[in-house]
């Protein structure tokens, strides 16, 4: 009875810190407090100040007894901010950290601007140097500038600081002290800055260095080691990280005897580690026992993952070295309020199901409940002799005795000998966005384009690689966590990648769906020359743009041809180890992931003249690193058509309302026995995966972008070719009037020649031209006599042999 009282109690005491916790989500607390934090801190930043001035006029108050020191009018101070101001400046500076307290006006200021949504310094890393700086120089300046406590008004190290060194002087004495310090000091500045080592090390070796080249008494021979020990890597910057050993957070149960149901459930973060003992007993019965798994994932500090490993010679990150992954900060924690399945909703669950099954004359041998997020899984063995078919048809019967919507049954599961009942909670769960970023699984994956949805039915986080998938159909009814999903997607890819290594092309027909990234213009963004906007709304806009990448997928893969490889991360992989020549046109390969949101609206609009590009794209691009991304509400046979579901493997379907609609995405029901609010289905070849997405709400997408749109960026987005259409290409050679010829016509002639290969791409990678100027430029070429006709995909055939004999034709023409 205590043991229950006591959880009771404790239940209490965590829903008032949650809501305590909740309060500070709130836009008015956030911003009243933001506001009285920087007051404050501007009120002690003055105080502080008048104390070096007005300080010894001041002292003596204080000898006044503290009451009568604020209440008696006819106390007076000449501190600028009053009686208030020289107290507070007193206390902190004698009784205190003595000069180092200012740190405490820094903190409460860069807490404040936070909180009104200024994001000039990162506040965690913030808050520990300035707490570290404090308690050192409060000890040095006591130590340096030695004082007794009643000598003078202003204790440069307090209290605080001339206790503590008056303490370590007798214990290790003067030398001892300064030795502390200095080394102290050392160490602190080689954990916290990356540079420091090296321009450490770089002192002593600039001092040998020096000292060999002024004494001639030194050998060459000494010289050449010196030399050589200089360009030898640092010791200092090779370091080993090794991952925590996350299983101790939890204690494996011991496995029990079940009589006829076993029950596993998967421990999600809101679960305190403390009281699973406690939920176990509470639910263990001679039938029912209780067998807790170990949490899937743990959270890792994101500062250490997001960097990624270090190119060894070409670095494409160079040009934006500064750049700032994203901080987890940034994301909101979103749980609901209890998200938990009660013990009398599994128990009743777990008698309806076997009750109806009996009453069909199905016997089964043991039964097991998993829950998630959203559902719970209830997986039956049945009795030998029982016929699958036969519980599978009893799908609308349990529903019925369950009073639930959206009973799905999976028969069997694969790669288990089971079948299995999936149950919607009655209350489903919250997955937070900032849990799936921080999850070890998203943050050690070793994926090229990471997307991590949300968690499973096993409170597992689901990654999946966009390079692998390689195209992507995402399908629902509207108002079921489409667009939530899309969000999902570009996050998990915006907290992975460099801006040099992932560029989007973000086709929105709605106009305010997507309209939120276009502040990632100059980062993250690709779009054609005279594209006005970053974010595609045009529907003729958008049938160039996809016709513009089919152009740059050709001319990748002339790349690819040239370097001798298969596919984008080996050319990447040569670029960088400098096997490539930049000079012959070559260049490092970022990855484009093409979004289309609506693309319903799309097809009925424009028709063949986006499928085709489309179909040409999911065929092709997948080598060159060109990955496709497309999205609709009507997930209907006119709209994916076969083209579409042959070239796009990896689906994802939200809830729909029919099963016809379920087929049309998945080639198999299911979707429409969702629950909706983000509950989806994705289908990589045959086995359908259950995940609840994760939610980011908009707000936090806005933070994201404004946090990565704040930094220096790239002087335009990426430049897509320009794209004309196969009249261009061949038009007649009688059209084109030489007499107007372009200022390169020469050059480009010379070096179609050289290269004996006459191709449009050519003329635009040598010269960084748009694709009409080098289209035209082409034409006049063919009239001229220096390459042949126009013949589909393949190069024209260059008509000169030699430079002579273009000399010749070059005098001819002028």
């Amino acid at each position: 009875m205590a043991k229950k009282q006591t959880s009771k109690q404790t239940g209490s005491v965590q829903n008032l810190f949650r809501e305590w916790l909740h309060s500070f989500k709130d836009v008015k607390f956030q911003f009243v407090t933001g506001v009285l934090s920087v007051a404050l801190s501007v009120m002690m930043f003055v105080a502080y100040l008048s104390f070096f001035f007005t300080g010894a006029a001041d002292k003596s108050r204080f000898d006044i007894p503290f009451g009568e020191f604020f209440t008696d009018s006819e106390v007076k101070v000449e501190n600028w901010m009053g009686k208030l101001g020289a107290f507070m400046a007193d206390v902190m500076f004698n009784r205190w950290f003595g000069v180092a307290s200012v740190g405490m006006v820094f903190i409460l200021f860069l807490g404040g601007m936070r909180l009104l949504g200024a994001r000039f310094l990162p506040l965690r890393k913030s808050l520990i140097h300035t707490f570290v700086l404090m308690l050192w120089l409060s000890i040095s300046l006591a130590f340096v500038f030695v004082s007794r406590v009643d000598d003078q008004y202003l204790m440069l190290g307090g209290a605080h600081g001339y206790y503590v060194s008056n303490w370590m002087i007798a214990l290790m004495g003067y030398t001892g002290l300064t030795i502390f310090l200095l080394v102290s000091l050392i160490i602190y500045l080689a954990v916290s800055f990356d540079g420091f080592i090296n321009w450490f090390k770089g002192l002593f070796r600039r001092k040998m260095a020096n000292e060999s080249l002024v004494s001639n008494s030194v050998p060459e021979k000494h010289d050449e080691s010196v030399l050589v020990e200089e360009g030898e890597p640092d010791d200092y910057d090779e370091e080993s990280a090794s991952e925590p050993d996350m299983s101790s957070l939890v204690a494996n149960e011991p496995e029990i005897d079940q009589q006829f149901f076993s029950y596993t459930r998967s421990v999600t973060p809101e679960i305190p580690v403390e009281h699973r003992d406690e939920f176990e007993n509470r639910l263990g019965d001679d039938n029912f026992r209780v067998e807790v798994a170990p949490l899937m994932d743990a959270d890792v500090d994101l500062g250490d993952v997001n960097a990624g490993e270090p190119l060894s010679d070409y670095d494409e990150t160079q040009e934006l070295s500064s750049y700032r992954f994203p901080e987890l900060e940034l994301l909101d924690e979103h749980h609901s309020d209890s998200g938990e399945v009660s013990n009398e909703e599994l128990l009743a669950n777990k008698e309806r199901i076997v009750r109806t099954l009996e009453d069909y004359k199905i016997s089964i041998a043991s039964i097991k409940a998993t829950i998630g997020p959203t559902v719970t899984l209830y997986e039956i063995v049945p009795a030998p002799g029982v016929r699958i078919s036969k519980i599978k048809n009893l799908e609308d019967d349990i529903a019925l005795s369950l009073s639930a919507l959206g009973i799905r049954i999976i028969a069997p599961i694969p790669g288990k000998g089971t079948i299995g009942i999936e149950v919607p909670n009655s209350e489903p769960m919250v997955v937070s966005m900032r849990d799936i970023i921080a999850s070890k699984k998203y943050q050690t994956a070793k994926y090229d384009l990471p997307i991590a949805f949300g968690k499973t039915i096993s409170n597992e986080t689901f990654v999946l690689d966009l390079a692998k998938a390689p195209h992507m159909l995402v399908a629902g009814a509207t108002g079921q966590g489409k667009s939530v999903g899309l969000n999902a997607i570009i996050t998990s890819l915006l907290y992975k990648k460099h801006p040099s290594q992932l560029k989007f092309v973000l086709v929105d027909p709605k106009k305010v769906e997507l309209n939120i990234y276009s502040q990632l213009e100059r980062h993250f963004l690709a779009k054609m020359p005279d594209e006005e906007e970053p974010i595609i709304t045009d529907v003729q806009r958008v049938v160039s743009t996809l016709n513009s990448l089919t152009v740059e997928m050709d001319s990748r893969y002339d790349l690819l041809k040239q370097a001798q490889v298969r596919n984008i991360k080996e050319y990447n992989h040569k670029f960088v180890k400098r096997q490539l020549n930049p000079e012959r046109g070559h260049r490092f390969l970022p990855y484009i992931v093409v979004i289309i949101d609506e693309f319903a609206d799309l097809i009925m609009t424009a028709g063949k003249e986006v499928e085709l590009p489309i179909a040409r794209i999911a065929q092709l691009a997948r080598a060159v690193g060109i990955h496709m991304i497309i999205a609709t509400q009507r997930p209907s046979t006119n709209i994916i058509t076969g083209v579409i579901k042959a070239n796009f493997p990896t689906r994802v379907a939200f809830k729909v309302a029919s099963m016809i609609d379920s087929r049309t995405i998945l080639d198999s029901p299911g979707a429409n026995q969702l629950i909706g609010r983000g509950d989806m289905l994705i289908s990589q070849g045959s086995d359908l995966v259950r995940v609840q997405c994760a939610f980011v709400d908009t707000p936090e997408v806005e933070k994201i972008v404004e946090f990565i749109g704040s930094q220096r960026a790239y002087p335009s987005a990426m430049l897509l070719p320009e794209y004309v259409g196969a009249s261009s290409e061949g038009s007649e050679p009688g059209e084109v009037d030489l007499s107007k010829r372009d200022s390169m016509f020469e050059e480009a002639a010379r070096i179609v020649v050289a290269n004996q290969s006459g191709s449009t791409s050519l003329i635009q990678r040598r010269f960084s031209i748009g694709y009409n100027r080098a289209g035209r430029i082409m034409d006049q070429l063919e009239a001229a006599g220096v390459v042949g006709p126009f013949e589909g995909s393949k190069a024209r055939q260059v008509l000169v042999q030699d430079e002579a004999h273009l000399e010749r034709l070059f005098s001819a023409m002028r």
